[in-house]
């Protein structure tokens, strides 16, 4: 497993977390194996916006004696029906209730990560608000009950404005190469310049983003809805998500342990198996001539990475000094390029990489 440090905090993330979307369909038994398999993985980070109420037992039968060793998002307007279905509210008594319920269920008295559920426009933002949503939340991070706030939400404007009041330190959104490169469904939200800003942001703030939607619901697994007509493998999504500034973590759903089995392949796969740059297949401009920091254009001659050295100079574009610190840690940076060309003849987005490492090599300079 391999983690990933909560700017805002100590809390080491594991890269891959666990959704709970379909898992509480599974028996008691499935879900209870399927997290401690995850556990005993390296797995520590857990969103809990399930798809049923049943979940949360046996998740707390599951993480029993090794509640420290987790963490857990917990969503503030996220409820269940009569028949133990989920459903959304802004109800403050009834979001209070069944965030009680589920601590209760789990056996915690606290949570890592207290969400804003599905802040999609602005009136979701308002209205939890004027319901005093939001106030309990902080109430309840001032009491030490909750340890870090966030939100959850599709839409970068909206992403922004709530990042804009300060009080954010972690929040779930969609992201895939589909919603990226406005090529998804009605999810993906935001021109594909709008996203990578946001998302430039968060690393420049320090604001951490846990991924939900990483397979596009499933699309990109499947050359027959898949926006770019050709299939994408769990691993390519994962490393997509990864590579995206400011994601500390991605949070896939699974239906049972088998799935799990199926997504912790990752950290065996190879390179290759996680190279994603068949997206370059896309027939827009809107990724030619951009670095999405893929690699395939390695390995360079002199060992220069070039993903990461194009990372961090975007990044001090928009004003990250930690950035600039970063690069100029490099044991090889831009400079360092000799105009060999090997890397030009392998992007696949069509990128000058022998012009770009000057320009980079003459900013830092």
């Amino acid at each position: 497993m391999e983690y990933r440090k909560l700017p805002h905090g100590n809390e080491m993330i594991s890269v891959l977390g666990l959704g709970a979307g379909q898992l509480g369909d599974a028996s008691e038994s499935e879900i209870i194996k399927t997290y401690k398999l995850a556990l005993d993985n390296g797995i520590n980070f857990f969103d809990l916006c399930a798809g049923n109420k049943k979940l949360f037992v046996p998740f707390g039968k599951a993480i029993k004696g090794r509640r420290d060793k987790v963490y857990i998002q917990v969503h503030f307007g996220a409820v269940f029906n009569k028949d133990n279905e989920y459903g959304w509210s802004r109800n403050f008594q009834e979001i209070k209730d069944t965030v009680n319920y589920e601590l209760t269920s789990i056996g915690t008295d606290y949570i890592d990560f207290g969400f804003l559920h599905c802040v999609d426009e602005m009136d979701d933002y308002e209205e939890l608000v004027s319901s005093g949503v939001l106030d309990y939340l902080k109430e309840l991070k001032s009491k030490g009950i909750v340890h870090h706030i966030g939100f959850s939400s599709h839409t970068p404007s909206v992403a922004n404005k709530i990042l804009d009041t300060g009080l954010v330190d972690l929040f779930m959104f969609s992201i895939n190469a589909g919603y990226d490169y406005e090529k998804g469904d009605e999810l993906g939200i935001g021109s594909t310049s709008e996203r990578l800003a946001l998302f430039k942001r968060c690393e420049k703030d320090g604001i951490a983003i846990s991924v939900m939607k990483p397979f596009l619901g499933g699309k990109l697994l499947d050359k027959a809805t898949s926006p770019f007509k050709v299939e994408l493998s769990r691993y390519q999504c994962l490393a997509y998500c990864l590579d995206r500034p400011g994601v500390i973590t991605t949070v896939p759903g699974v239906r049972n342990s088998q799935d799990l089995l199926d997504l912790l392949g990752f950290f065996k796969a190879t390179k290759e198996e996680k190279d994603y740059s068949i997206i370059s297949s896309l027939d827009s401009d809107k990724v030619m001539g951009s670095c999405v920091y893929c690699n395939h254009c390695l390995p360079c001659p002199k060992g220069l990475d070039i993903g990461l050295i194009n990372k961090y100079y975007d990044l001090a574009l928009v004003g990250d000094k930690l950035a600039i610190d970063h690069y100029h840690k490099l044991k090889i940076n831009a400079s360092s390029c000799v105009a060999c060309g090997h890397c030009n003849l392998r992007c696949p987005f069509h990128v000058d990489q022998k012009t770009k490492m000057q320009t980079i090599a003459k900013y830092f300079t």
